[in-house]
């Protein structure tokens, strides 16, 4: 289901699995990971204005989309999707790249460049803090804006029976959520993409599997990595209007976590890179251009 238009569909074939992306432009490469509930549908508005002066690849993360579903919790973590990206991007021929991330993306994002930082040349994390610090000193707001990690990550097959008796529900409450959006913000195509996805029980499962592993698996890496800063080109982005802004100082929470970074604010909630793509392109090319990658 191809939502990036002047983009070709592709799918890898690596040691750990398939994973599905889409490609197009020429010149330095740019990975663009999707977040949760969505695919890399996400990128529909925001892809085809980088393409003149990138490489754009933008995959569905595993577990997610049109990649392959691997079995067990810690299969899903952020160190296992990272390690599938970097897998990817040395099958295309890009030793190092650029890293952008979207939610679930972007804490993708973040493992990658601790564990793979000579791969990356720069670092753009969108509408996340720390997951270390989200876990550790939850606030009742997060946990009241940000319940579903916490109904995701409970046992195996509670949250799967529950969101199985009507999925579009439950997942378009996630999407309007974080934010008061309403469906009319979200591209057509792009909507029918994620439904065909989360349509499907065993993404359901595997997706409940990636917050069950941020609990269980990526909070004891990142404990484990907490003195450890990313040192590339980083670039902070955040919605306005959306959750992580309304709690927290977003660019704050990344000062020990980051060497060279700025941050700025888009318009809009949680998923601004669907209702300001312009806004977000924008900021992410004079980001990318500027770097001394």
């Amino acid at each position: 289901m191809n939502t990036l238009d002047g983009f070709t569909d592709h799918v890898a074939h690596l040691d750990a699995g398939d994973i599905a992306y889409s490609r197009a432009g020429s010149g330095p490469p740019v990975l663009l990971l999707h977040g949760f509930p969505q695919t890399r549908a996400m990128w529909h508005a925001v892809a085809p204005h980088l393409k003149p002066e990138f490489t754009v690849i933008a995959p569905d993360l595993r577990g997610y989309g049109q990649s392959h579903k691997p079995k067990g919790v810690e299969a899903m973590s952020f160190r296992s999707m990272a390690a599938d990206q970097v897998a990817l991007m040395a099958s295309l021929g890009f030793d190092r790249f650029h890293v952008v991330g979207h939610d679930r993306g972007a804490r993708t994002a973040h493992r990658l460049a601790l564990d793979a930082p000579d791969a990356v040349l720069s670092l753009t994390l969108m509408d996340i803090v720390p997951t270390h610090l989200l876990l550790d000193a939850l606030t009742q707001r997060v946990a009241r804006d940000y319940y579903h990690w916490f109904f995701l990550a409970q046992p195996a097959p509670f949250p799967e029976t529950l969101i199985g008796a009507d999925p579009d529900l439950y997942f378009e409450r996630c999407l309007l959520g974080w934010g008061k959006a309403t469906l009319d913000d979200f591209d057509p195509r792009a909507l029918d993409a994620y439904r065909h996805a989360w349509r499907d029980p065993v993404t359901v499962h595997t997706m409940c599997n990636d917050y069950r592993a941020a609990i269980e698996v990526d909070f004891h890496h990142d404990t484990a990595d907490l003195e450890r800063r990313v040192t590339c080109p980083a670039l902070i982005l955040y919605g306005s209007a959306g959750p992580m802004a309304a709690t927290y100082d977003v660019a704050a929470t990344w000062a020990d976590r980051l060497t060279r970074y700025r941050a700025a604010a888009i318009p809009g909630g949680h998923f601004f890179p669907d209702h300001a793509p312009r806004e977000t392109a924008n900021a992410l090319c004079d980001f990318l251009l500027g770097t001394d990658a």
